[in-house]
């Protein structure tokens, strides 16, 4: 548990580190980036929703075919 717990606190230290060397050398103005950041998640959550209502539509259009199904037959 105790190396599990350095390991974690390792990538949190590492990721901000790196986070801040990314913002320090970044070619562009923070202000522009984080315009890009927004915009790309926007688009991403866009995307996932859209997806998202495909696949619901799927599922419910399958339901409603297979409750048409009639009851399978028993076996006497």
């Amino acid at each position: 548990m105790r190396k599990l717990m350095s390991l974690m606190i390792g990538f949190g230290v590492g990721a901000g580190v790196g986070a801040a060397l990314v913002m320090l050398f970044a070619p562009e103005a923070g202000e522009k980036v984080i315009a890009e950041l927004k915009r790309g998640w926007a688009e991403t959550m866009a995307e996932a929703r859209f997806a998202s209502q495909q696949r619901r539509t799927e599922l419910e259009a399958q339901l409603a075919a297979n409750r048409r199904l009639p009851a399978p037959k028993t076996p006497r």
